[in-house]
């Protein structure tokens, strides 16, 4: 059995891998795998970079970060993406984004929170300075909008649907679809890679068999995904079809990328002298074109 020590984000974000290991999936490959639990991308990939840990599953933010402050990273797959989503206080009279002039919107500060609410407000015709942004973690949102202290938030599920559910017709969605998409991906060092290739790919084809297994019993990987990661199973099972769970390295992945650096060169959150990293560099395909060509489909110039 070969070893290696994932660092995951303990959401349905990460489903795949927490199906490859639940189900068996990763000892059928030969692989031995501990996994050690976080809850931000961004621990996961500092744990790796750190040395604690050999793969790391994380979104866009903390992988464009990495890149501008020239880690050595290698950015083998996406395995999952959902939409952002903005969830406004009834009271609040917000029926489109044009609406959201003037109102109290939290975000996530360093995440793609922080990028989707850059992106609805251009959408909106506004800027940071038409509205009150407050930063707050996810887990705050709910609370701060039950307490009217804010009239808004951007975030990803399950956080919209608790509020759904816990504030009914005092919470509406707003219809934002399309508009932002989170990726969940799957990132290692460049050293790691050289130097584990067999494990990489035996990973990225655990997770593979993951998606087809998960595509083809819907009602227990709802299961399996809601008891690890603690939800119940009717809150997961009516937001699932959000989560679009597929390995693959494709252009909507380096979109996301290079609109996530892009916000780190216009808000300044960024290494002193960073610029757009040559995506290039940090996109290693060969690992999952090895297994299935069709899955990489990058047709821009990264």
């Amino acid at each position: 059995m070969l070893k290696a020590r994932l660092a995951q984000n303990l959401g349905p974000i990460s489903g795949l891998a927490i199906v490859a290991n639940a189900k068996g999936i990763f000892a059928k490959q030969g692989l031995d795998i501990s996994v050690s639990n976080f809850t931000s991308g961004k621990q996961c990939l500092d744990t790796v970079l750190g040395g604690g840990a050999d793969i790391a599953t994380t979104a866009e933010a903390p992988v464009t970060a990495a890149a501008m402050a020239q880690q050595p990273i290698a950015f083998v797959a996406g395995m999952e993406y959902s939409d952002l989503k903005t969830m406004t206080a009834a009271s609040a009279g917000i029926k489109t984004k044009a609406d959201l002039r003037g109102k109290r919107i939290a975000f996530t500060a360093g995440t793609g929170s922080e990028v989707y609410t850059s992106v609805l407000l251009k959408a909106a015709g506004l800027t940071s300075k038409d509205v009150t942004l407050v930063n707050l973690r996810p887990q705050e949102m709910l609370p701060a909008m039950a307490a009217g202290s804010i009239d808004a938030f951007d975030t990803w599920e399950p956080h919209v649907a608790n509020a759904k559910k816990a504030l009914g017709e005092g919470a509406i969605p707003l219809e934002t679809k399309g508009l932002y998409s989170e990726t969940f991906n799957i990132v290692v060092t460049q050293s790691y890679l050289a130097a584990n290739p067999a494990i990489v790919g035996k990973f990225l084809a655990s997770l593979i068999e993951a998606e087809g297994w998960l595509r083809a019993n819907p009602g227990e990987a709802i299961d399996v995904i809601a008891a690890a990661t603690g939800m119940k199973r009717d809150e997961l099972a009516s937001i699932w079809l959000d989560y679009v769970y597929h390995v693959r390295l494709d252009d909507r992945i380096l979109t996301t990328l290079k609109t996530h650096a892009a916000w780190r060169l216009e808000t300044g959150n960024h290494p002193p002298g960073a610029s757009m990293p040559d995506f290039s560099k940090v996109l290693v395909t060969a690992p999952l074109k090895a297994l299935d060509p069709a899955r990489v489909t990058l047709e821009a110039r990264p």
